[in-house]
């Protein structure tokens, strides 16, 4: 895959993609060139996936920004 097609690819395929790969390369039956090229779409995959990550959290954030009126309160049990 390149670049674009990871930009496309949801964060569930991408953290599934980088599973097999990480299955691939604990294997030892790839040769060097192809454990290289094997670990570089793994570091593409984590890139994308800690994007996707990112911006989740910023929104999180935004959602329960403390000046906010709507913001998160603790739960207080009725015990």
């Amino acid at each position: 895959m390149n670049e674009k097609s990871t930009q496309e690819t949801s964060f569930e395929q991408a953290l599934s993609e980088l599973e097999n790969l990480v299955e691939q390369l604990e294997s030892g039956e790839l040769s060097l060139d192809q454990s290289l090229q094997q670990f570089k779409r793994g570091v593409e995959l984590t890139r994308h996936c800690q994007g996707i990550l990112k911006q989740a959290q910023q929104i999180v954030e935004q959602l329960i920004e403390t000046n906010d009126e709507s913001s998160a309160v603790p739960f207080e049990s009725s015990d």
